[in-house]
């Protein structure tokens, strides 16, 4: 559940963003929509909807907007938003404009993001999802999962320098879990979930209790000789891990 400062950053956001883009609908996915957010810990993964794609001078506003909040709160950086324009909804490969990582780019909103906000959406502004948003079935749910495994994930596992930052390490295992489980029983689970099912996949124990330390805990400062190890850790237990998931 979101704390106070986190209900007045995205208030505030809301706000903002209505005098400068076309705006529809606000909508929230993934940890906050999802029950499992932590404050200053967690993204705040949100999905703007356009009546129409921004203009050159919009778009520059927009990133100001952007840039104005972080000045104000540290919690902006956690803050990641996609603009799909209505009209380009039913496209789930389109990439739509997106400010992440405290810059403009162009990603898709991925079939995972439609279904959290088929499930459990949070309606920030406007229509719900399911008055603009095609639905996801099973199948194609199973098909971007695979796929992200099979080309993102196992190419990925041939940089192991990558591996010594805490965020591969996070997502390379938490992403493993959640697609087991939408694999297996055709469901999304959170980041608490996939750490249980982490466990019962085998992962290495000392690995899965230092994300949830980081995540849920006070963890303690990281070695270099820990992150070496937990490098290592995590590469041996993830290649095989993800052929037997995308077999």
């Amino acid at each position: 559940m979101a704390d106070q400062n986190t209900e007045q950053l995205i208030e505030r956001f809301v706000l903002a963003l209505r005098p400068v883009v076309p705006l529809v609908s606000v909508w929230a996915h993934g940890s906050l929509a999802g029950g499992d957010y932590q404050p200053g810990r967690s993204d705040l993964d949100l999905i703007a909807v356009l009546d129409r794609p921004c203009t050159v001078a919009e778009q520059q506003r927009l990133g100001e907007v952007h840039q104005d909040l972080g000045e104000v709160t540290p919690l902006a950086s956690k803050l990641h938003c996609s603009y799909p324009v209505v009209a380009e909804l039913d496209d789930s490969v389109h990439p739509h404009l997106t400010w992440a990582h405290e810059e403009l780019m162009h990603r898709p909103v991925t079939p995972v993001t439609r279904r959290e906000l088929h499930e459990f959406g949070l309606v920030l502004y406007g229509q719900p999802p399911a008055d603009l948003l095609p639905p996801v079935t099973d199948g194609q749910l199973a098909d971007f999962v695979v796929a992200d495994l099979k080309n993102f994930w196992l190419p990925a596992l041939d940089h192991p320098e990558r591996w010594l930052r805490d965020i591969w390490v996070d997502l390379g295992l938490l992403t493993l879990a959640r697609a087991t489980a939408t694999l297996q029983y055709g469901k999304l689970i959170t980041k608490a979930d996939a750490l249980d099912v982490l466990t019962e996949l085998g992962a290495p124990v000392d690995v899965v209790d230092d994300i949830r330390q980081r995540r849920y805990g006070v963890p303690d400062p990281a070695t270099e000789q820990w992150l070496t190890h937990r490098a290592e850790l995590t590469l041996a237990f993830l290649r095989p891990a993800i052929e037997q998931a995308i077999r």
